[in-house]
């Protein structure tokens, strides 16, 4: 196992079993994202395979990416959205995805009870968090923004935000295990819900 400056160092030089650990490490909480936005297994499980396609590809830039995880929403929302768009040009694509959002509609009362109730976990696990450590978080996780930006906008060191935010999630990693909450919720909680 490699930290991460190591693994993308590895990736840029063309390690394919870096980039497998990356893939393996990032793609479960990527899937899920995507479901929440296509509403459909098969357009997300197709998206992710492109976005890591693309990372692939472009692997001699990856060492300039600073937060993986935002990056990888960011290309994973904009290919959902060109699979939206060509969609609506395309009637027999149009069709799929309505016969994806009704069988996923059909879930969705489950989904929602507990997808309420993991926010209510989430947020019990955020008032652990100081004031300054939430505004970091949601920066990070909702928002999308780098450790450069964020350092930026609050006038902090890139360390002090990266470090911070890397204790953040222990805090709220030890909050949810002390609560009983297991690794799998605790990927699930931090995929899912710091992306809504």
């Amino acid at each position: 196992m490699y930290n991460e400056n190591e693994l993308l160092t590895k990736i840029a030089a063309g390690d394919e079993a870096a980039f497998k650990q990356l893939f393996e490490q990032h793609r479960k909480k990527l899937y899920h994202y995507l479901i929440t936005i296509t509403k459909s297994r098969e357009v997300a499980e197709e998206i992710v395979i492109d976005v890591f396609l693309k990372l692939w590809t472009g692997r001699e830039l990856i060492t300039n990416i600073q937060h993986m995880d935002a990056f990888l929403y960011k290309v994973a929302y904009n290919k959902a959205m060109d699979f939206f768009k060509l969609a609506a040009r395309n009637a027999r694509l149009q069709k799929l995805v309505q016969e994806q959002m009704e069988a996923h509609q059909e879930q969705s009362a489950d989904y929602s009870l507990l997808n309420n109730e993991c926010r209510e976990i989430l947020n019990n696990a955020y008032k652990q968090l100081s004031p300054q450590r939430r505004l970091m978080i949601t920066l990070s996780r909702e928002k999308g923004m780098t450790h450069e930006e964020i350092a930026t906008e609050l006038n902090l060191s890139r360390n002090t935000v990266k470090n911070t935010i890397t204790d953040s999630l222990k805090i709220i990693k030890q909050y949810l295990l002390n609560n009983h909450i297991t690794h799998f919720v605790y990927l699930l909680l931090l995929s899912d819900l710091f992306l809504d």
